[in-house]
């Protein structure tokens, strides 16, 4: 396979030497700043062959090299081979990114070529000579290249009107001193608008811009004609509230007649769009992102039944893997990952997946993001431990859990590692902290039994999640990183720490928790977790001296819960069997 990507480099190499450019970035992102692109730019993964949500590729007559972070390095060192693409390792103390890498290289005569749709606006700004924008640079190279998709859009209720919401922009607008604003990332869009699609696979978006002002909403769709009933129906109720419907394509002209001052996400406007508006241009987060983080009532308690529904689902499949692959049937990680969907196809609301299920055996779950093979996909074994890392996107809320769970007897060292990044999911579980307490000061807590034991993982320990959403939402997140974004109560994030060992196993206890109140004294205004997500931890590998009291006590607490809320909902026999899963230890 490496021979094709050689082959794609190398026309593009020739595509520079007749523009007279000295390097080309391609990055992993799409017009909007997206994390999950459509298939139409998947740049990075038709140059290259590297299939990580996170990366950025750069090509100079002599290199070419892929970054990308900690997260996926082991399966950039898989499929880049025999591609002649180098990997640049990010995350880690002696990296260099990607404007340093060219500033080393090139000085202020070079040509730096960029997709413009696909950088953002403030990248550009950081790269060493003359940036030169190419909007839709594959496609002279690209034969079939996808285009843009189109899927049916719906309405979604979150219990707050789109009209509620445009005020709130408005007057943030005013505050701000604009005259319009783009709403240019696709959560944002379908956030304010209450519309839902399926334009990129497992996130619920549409494809889109939307542009308000004080008197008017624009909203740049690519939806045409209209020949679905759900579609024509949103469209007509929008024109009804005063929202004008143009095609996704007018909005180059729509900003570069612009006048008086336009806002502009900083955060996910591309280089183009920036460099066409007229009038004045003010760069400024979107105060989007912060407002959905904070759940109301109609979305929190849509989590809490999408997390019943879903806790049903898993429980019933990790009944039927255990039995299954104890009775001695041959089941593969792929048909572990089918028959999730299956469970998870049958609830009321189900939309699909939240991202695609991670179900690795063995050596496959050391990789934090393996890709579960169609074909040929390794068996699971009665013994040692089964990662498996899911989701599901329903009318009322998203899920994302992850499960490792021991398929028969396991070694001392997983069941050690098993128990320590367990003690670090509880710790974080039953964090009280005060109100104004970032997530960057709280990742320690889920960290600190795996240093104890000289051990750690490499990607970040939580992220927010959206309402029938992105399964990956800030700004507030739990991790490393410096992030200032303080936990307030309504803002629900993931607790997931692991341990990864290469060519042996990984393991990965992952909830998502609810940042609620708890109490005021004169000291402060008090905060902790409630854990929404509902399945059980199984205690069989766990090694119960090396817990607390207090941790054995939460995991006890715990499981119970799962199994009283559960199991008036469950079959017999599976209610039976996960009374034996969910026995105090």
């Amino acid at each position: 396979m490496g021979t094709i990507y050689q082959q794609r480099i190398a026309a593009l190499r020739e595509l520079m030497l007749s523009k007279s450019w000295d390097a080309v970035i391609i990055t992993g992102s799409d017009p909007h700043g997206s994390e999950y692109p459509a298939e139409r730019w998947k740049q990075v993964e038709w140059l290259t062959g590297f299939t990580g949500e996170a990366g950025d590729v750069v090509v100079t007559a002599d290199h070419a090299g892929l970054w990308t972070d900690t997260r996926y390095f082991i399966q950039a060192d898989r499929q880049l081979a025999g591609t002649g693409v180098e990997l640049h390792k990010t995350r880690v103390p002696e990296q260099v990114l990607i404007p340093e890498w060219l500033a080393g290289r090139f000085d202020e005569d070079s040509i730096i070529a960029v997709d413009g749709l696909c950088v953002s606006a403030e990248y550009t700004g950081g790269l060493p000579g003359s940036i030169v924008s190419v909007p839709n640079m594959l496609d002279s190279l690209w034969d079939g290249r996808p285009d843009i998709p189109q899927t049916p859009v719906f309405t979604a209720d979150p219990g707050e009107s789109r009209g509620d919401k445009i005020d709130f922009l408005r007057v943030w607008l005013r505050e701000q001193g604009g005259d319009s604003m783009l709403l240019s990332s696709l959560d944002d869009v379908a956030w304010t608008l209450n519309v839902r699609a399926s334009d990129i696979e497992y996130n619920p978006l549409v494809i889109s811009y939307l542009l308000i002002s004080e008197n008017s909403v624009e909203w740049f769709v690519l939806k045409g004609p209209v020949e679905d009933p759900e579609t024509e129906l949103t469209f007509a109720e929008l024109s009804e509230e005063g929202i004008s419907l143009r095609q996704y394509t007018d909005i180059e002209l729509a900003l570069s007649q612009n006048e008086g001052t336009i806002v502009l996400d900083s955060n996910s406007i591309n280089h183009h769009l920036w460099s066409i508006c007229g009038g004045d241009v003010k760069l400024v987060p979107s105060p989007v992102q912060l407002r959905k983080s904070v759940k109301n009532e109609t979305e929190i308690n849509g989590m809490r039944e999408a997390h019943l529904q879903d806790g049903l689902a898993m429980e019933k499949f990790l009944y039927w893997l255990e039995n299954a692959v104890s009775d001695g049937a041959e089941i593969t990680e792929w048909d572990a990952a089918v028959k999730l969907g299956q469970y998870r196809a049958a609830i009321p609301g189900y939309r699909g997946d939240s991202f695609e299920t991670i179900s690795a055996y063995g050596p496959g779950a050391a990789l934090p993001h393996y890709i579960t093979p169609h074909e040929n996909a390794p068996v699971i074994e009665p013994h040692g431990l089964y990662l498996c890392d899911s989701g599901g996107q329903y009318d009322y809320g998203t899920t994302d859990i992850t499960r490792t769970v021991p398929m028969g007897e396991c070694s001392e060292l997983e069941k050690e590692d098993y128990t320590l990044v367990l003690k670090g999911h509880i710790a974080l579980a039953m964090a009280v902290f005060p109100a104004g307490t970032p997530g960057c000061r709280l990742d320690a807590l889920a960290r600190e039994p795996l240093w104890r034991a000289h051990r750690n993982f490499g990607h970040g320990t939580g992220h927010g999640i959206g309402w029938f959403l992105g399964v990956h939402e800030g700004p507030q997140d739990i991790r490393q990183n410096l992030n200032a974004t303080p936990l307030v109560p309504g803002m629900i994030t993931s607790d997931e720490p692991g341990i990864y060992r290469e060519g042996l196993f990984g393991i990965r206890h992952e909830n998502l928790v609810l940042c609620v109140e708890d109490g005021c004294d004169e000291f402060a205004s008090w905060l902790k977790f409630e854990t929404l997500t509902l399945c059980h931890f199984d205690t069989s590998a766990v090694i119960p001296e090396l817990l607390t009291r207090e941790e054995r006590e939460w995991l006890n607490g715990y499981n119970e819960r799962v199994w009283q809320t559960l199991s008036p909902y469950l079959p017999e026999e599976i209610s039976f069997w996960l009374r034996s899963k969910t026995e105090a230890i």
